[in-house]
């Protein structure tokens, strides 16, 4: 077919030398005469009829190799734009206003439901206002939180979420790639000295800082929870459905904020009331017992922190 279609090429352009003769002998082009152009013609004619069979297999070869290539491969590797998903999210459009702690652990909070969580990193620098990241322990922990908290309205402004483009620490430390950081390492041991010498202070002083409250005194003995156990844990006689839950074996650094923001994903939530006096416990309100009563089934026994797994019940009233 190919050698049919270049001899009716042929044919047609000797037609053309031979009835314009006049203008290739005159003309000034590298082509002046018949002849020339008749060989100009036949060696156009010749380089494409007597390609080689070797040739035409070796580029059918080709073309094979690079279909079989494709085929093998037909998820390809993400251009530079796009970050492939990983264990961190990168959340942005955070509310500057809160506090960095109550932002860390309310984001614990929040992103603990879909999976084990390594850390949250948030920082107090200009640059990284409105930012956070969220480690999980498995890529599809974070596939999920970023698909199903997209555009969630935290602390009232709904948050960005995507992949983190690089690696965080605890993750390099991991698999063996994690590269220290001198200035970090000298902000660290900064922090160290001055936390031993707090430490310090306070046991001079006669103080427990494991119940440091305001100014450094300890709280009130009512203030300090009663680890009785399942007394203390579980309601002598439980309540009858409607749409107040008592919640129980809560951490006591919880906030009003985050608690709202676990109930809040439900419908019908109405508020959050907590006790000051009596940390570890706390009232949610919905609109009916139904409504309760969904929200209490999707998290009765959620872990805020690892050692808090939450006691959920109907409160009396």
């Amino acid at each position: 077919m190919k050698g049919s279609f270049v001899q009716i090429i042929r044919e047609d352009l000797t037609g053309l030398i031979f009835l314009y003769k006049p203008i290739f002998l005159s003309s000034p082009s590298p082509i002046r005469t018949p002849t020339r152009a008749q060989k100009f013609l036949e060696k156009l004619t010749t380089t494409e009829v007597s390609t080689s069979p070797a040739k035409v297999a070796a580029r059918r070869r080709r073309a094979a190799m690079a279909e079989a290539n494709q085929n093998t491969n037909p998820n390809p590797a993400p251009s530079g734009g796009e970050v492939p998903p990983n264990v961190t999210i990168y959340i942005n459009n955070l509310n500057e206003k809160i506090k960095l702690e109550e932002l860390k652990k309310s984001m614990h909070a929040v992103f603990s439901q879909f999976g084990k969580i390594l850390e949250v990193l948030a920082f107090k620098t200009l640059k990284h206002k409105g930012q956070a990241w969220v480690v999980f322990d498995e890529v599809s922990s974070a596939s999920n939180a970023l698909r199903q908290m997209q555009g969630f309205p935290f602390y009232d402004k709904p948050m960005r979420i995507q992949y983190a483009k690089t690696k965080s620490d605890v993750v390099a430390k991991a698999d063996g790639t994690f590269v220290p950081r001198e200035k970090r390492k000298r902000h660290e041991d900064k922090g160290r000295k001055k936390k031993d010498q707090q430490d310090a202070n306070q046991a001079g002083m006669g103080r427990n800082p494991a119940y440091a409250g305001a100014y450094g005194a300890a709280p009130p003995f009512s203030q300090i929870p009663y680890m009785g156990g399942a007394k203390a844990a579980v309601p002598e006689a439980p309540a009858p459905p409607n749409s107040i839950l008592f919640v129980q074996n809560l951490p006591h650094q919880s906030t009003p904020m985050m608690l709202q923001m676990l109930f809040c994903q439900y419908p019908g939530f109405k508020e959050v009331r907590m006790v000051e006096a009596k940390p570890g416990i706390a009232f949610i309100e919905y609109g009916d017992e139904m409504q309760s009563t969904v929200a209490m089934q999707a998290l009765q026994g959620f872990k805020i922190t690892a050692d808090n797994p939450m006691l959920i019940t109907y409160a009396k009233k």
